[in-house]
């Protein structure tokens, strides 16, 4: 999937994304909206990887 589609299904998603990253709250989630830089930022800040790294886990997610 990629991710026009998970914007375009983005209450789905929303699930998926706190079952991959449990840190994820609803709060995050909303704020997240679909947008792809937002999620990348926020694993970034709550997990301490690089942006590199949180856009791999984005992209293999995807």
């Amino acid at each position: 999937m990629n991710w026009e589609q998970i914007r375009g299904n983005w209450e789905k998603a929303k699930g998926e994304l706190k079952v991959r990253w449990g840190k994820l709250t609803d709060d995050d989630v909303t704020q997240i909206n679909g947008e792809r830089d937002k999620l990348v930022g926020r694993l970034q800040e709550l997990y301490g990887i690089t942006k590199e790294e949180a856009e791999k886990q984005v992209d293999e997610a995807t």
